[in-house]
């Protein structure tokens, strides 16, 4: 029986959610979109997570949250999905570390 790692899983269930969008939101959706996206040290700090932590849960680099947190650089549209995700229930977080 093959072990399936639930963060692939999520993120590739994130991934075909955004896929299957229309492929021109408008105005309005991509300002709302732009609007409720938790700021991710904000939401890295709520969840309690230290930012390798949090790096693991998002499967990105340390040192792609430490950009997001500078703001270099903007998460991906999957990352943000997850991030909202993650907002919307902070012990999801926990959950997927252990």
């Amino acid at each position: 029986m093959e072990i399936k790692d639930p963060m692939v899983e999520l993120l590739s269930s994130l991934e075909q959610i955004v896929l299957t969008r229309d492929a021109q939101p408008s105005v309005s959706e991509i300002a709302l979109q732009k609007a409720s996206v938790p700021e991710p040290q904000r939401l890295r700090e709520m969840t309690g997570m230290q930012v390798d932590e949090f790096a693991r849960v998002m499967g990105v680099s340390v040192s792609s949250v430490k950009s997001w947190e500078a703001q270099r650089t903007r998460p991906s549209a999957t990352a943000r999905k997850l991030m909202k995700l993650l907002q919307a229930n902070p012990y999801l977080g926990r959950q997927l570390l252990e």
